[in-house]
């Protein structure tokens, strides 16, 4: 602590020279021997000055004088430990790159290799309660099925929706998928970890691993079995050759040991415990945590501490006559410290800014406290709707025009099941930003919930059509549907998922088809 401690802005230490010279002048200044000696004789200089004696004991002078020296040292910034910036995750962001290539479906590990490689996913996410996960996949194309998001649900969603069947490019190009995660990944403001999930590493992209440069961590997890098991193409059907016999999908370890011995890639095999887990979330934090000492922290400025008394000393400068009534200021800081609780409360007030406390709370995950923080539109809309307060954070996104409040509204919008309005907003994101692919995706969901109500009130129309001959009936609503329908109208956030949890498999597989066309004109 000793060996580390230093100043952050060391020329205000010239502060502290400041209030000596101003002493000495003063001092100086009221030797009435020193002004007059070479304008009077010493032996009539003695019997002219009258009250000769100096002074003793604490002067005005000198409580300016220690004020100025200690704002000095207060603006000079006093330091000897580091700490992280605020607005930081804690965590780091996590990329998961799952193998869709034919042989993940081999069943050498039960039920499936893929299917195996989920449920590590889910056990990953399961310790990593709050961070961030990516979701990418990959065959003879990478794509990105998810961004980055804290939203486990979501991403068990889309995990649960890769299959070999929705990549358009068959054979398998895992530096692409290096490429295209690191893309990704490139504007996070904390390094990150990408993990491969495969049943291996074919030994053409072992330069794009070892030849690698980026900040994140590279993590490799093997899946499979040295024996090597059938490829499953169906129910209790099997991948064969043209003698009709079983194809089996090799794992070879050895390669994934050369990887490692020639890159930076951390590697390791599947387990049936949690042990593959367990050394993956250990990894992934230990890293993280090597990487913000070198990059992410900062020197704690303990300047700050010293603002509390610089604001007790300028406080006793009000006063009269010539002294310092420490008697006042002993009841001045007994009064601050009986003061009622109800003002102890508002003391953070002091200190902190509305948006400062509300990132406290929503750090905490108190997000009902945040939202009564925060002042910030963005900071604001996010901590409404974590709490669930969709329409309140449409209404704080709404004080912004630019296209990430534009996407945060349609998000909150598909919560309400207000798919038209949702389309509307992520339409004016789109115009901001023509090539982000997750507004892109949020649209495409939004669209087919829409379709989907539209149908529905084509249904019920039908049914209303069904009415005797002497009966007439008149729609009123419009394309709303018959009036008092009132569980569509008010359709929760959870049946809006569980319906287009449905098809996530045919979103992504168009979605890939779509950006592996478009790479294919390039």
């Amino acid at each position: 602590m000793i060996a580390e401690f230093h100043f952050l802005r060391p020329w205000w230490l010239l502060a502290v020279a400041a209030a000596l010279l101003l002493i000495w002048l003063l001092d100086r200044q009221s030797d009435m021997r020193s002004r007059w000696k070479n304008f009077i004789a010493p032996n009539l200089l003695d019997h002219l000055l009258v009250g000769r004696e100096r002074a003793s004991g604490l002067r005005p002078v000198h409580h300016i004088a220690f004020l100025i020296a200690l704002s000095g040292i207060a603006v000079a910034g006093p330091t000897w430990e580091r700490e992280r910036p605020p607005f930081v995750e804690d965590t780091a962001p996590l990329a998961v790159v799952i193998d869709l290539g034919p042989t993940m479906n081999a069943t050498d590990i039960t039920p499936t290799r893929l299917e195996r490689a989920k449920l590590k996913v889910q056990d990953i996410m399961a310790r990593r309660q709050g961070a961030r996960t990516a979701l990418f996949a990959y065959a003879g194309s990478a794509h990105m099925a998810l961004p980055l998001t804290d939203d486990a649900s979501l991403v068990a969603t889309y995990l649960a929706a890769l299959s070999p069947a929705v990549m358009p490019v068959p054979g398998k190009d895992t530096a692409s998928a290096l490429e295209a995660v690191e893309a990704a990944l490139a504007d996070e403001t904390a390094p990150g970890t990408i993990l491969f999930l495969t049943d291996g590493v074919e030994r053409g992209a072992f330069p794009a691993f070892s030849g690698y440069k980026g900040r994140n961590d590279l993590m490799v997890l093997g899946i499979g079995t040295p024996e090597g098991g059938p490829v499953k193409i169906g129910d209790g059907e099997y991948l064969t050759d043209s003698t009709g016999a079983r194809v089996l999908a090799q794992f070879d370890v050895d390669a994934l040991k050369e990887l490692q011995s020639s890159s930076p890639v951390q590697v390791a095999t599947v387990t049936l415990d949690d042990g593959d887990v367990d050394w993956i979330v250990r990894r992934i934090q230990t890293s993280f945590a090597q990487k913000s000492e070198e990059g992410l922290t900062r020197w704690r400025d303990f300047g700050w501490y010293l603002t509390i008394p610089v604001a007790f000393l300028t406080a006793l400068t009000f006063r009269r006559g010539q002294k310092i009534h420490w008697l006042g200021a002993l009841f001045l800081f007994l009064s601050l410290g009986g003061a009622p609780p109800a003002q102890a409360a508002d003391f953070a007030d002091l200190w902190l800014t509305p948006d400062q406390q509300g990132r406290r709370a929503f750090d905490r995950g108190d997000y009902q406290a945040a939202g009564e923080h925060f002042i910030d539109p963005a900071w604001l809309g996010a901590a409404l709707y974590r709490a669930g307060r969709y329409q309140d954070a449409i209404d704080a996104f709404a004080r912004s025009t630019t296209a990430e409040s534009y996407f945060n509204q349609g998000n909150a919008l598909m919560h309400l099941d207000k798919a038209d309005e949702a389309i509307e907003a992520y339409q004016q994101a789109l115009k901001q930003r023509p090539e982000w692919e997750e507004a892109k995706a949020n649209m495409a969901l939004a669209e087919r919930r829409k379709k989907q109500k539209d149908d529905e009130e084509e249904e019920q129309q039908q049914e209303a059509a069904d009415l005797s001959p002497d009966k007439i009936q008149f729609d009123d609503k419009g394309k709303r549907g018959k009036e008092g329908r009132v569980e569509g109208g008010a359709q929760s956030a959870e049946l809006w998922m569980r319906n287009i949890q449905i098809s996530p498999a045919d979103l992504l597989a168009r979605k890939f088809a779509i950006e592996a066309s478009g790479a294919a004109k390039q």
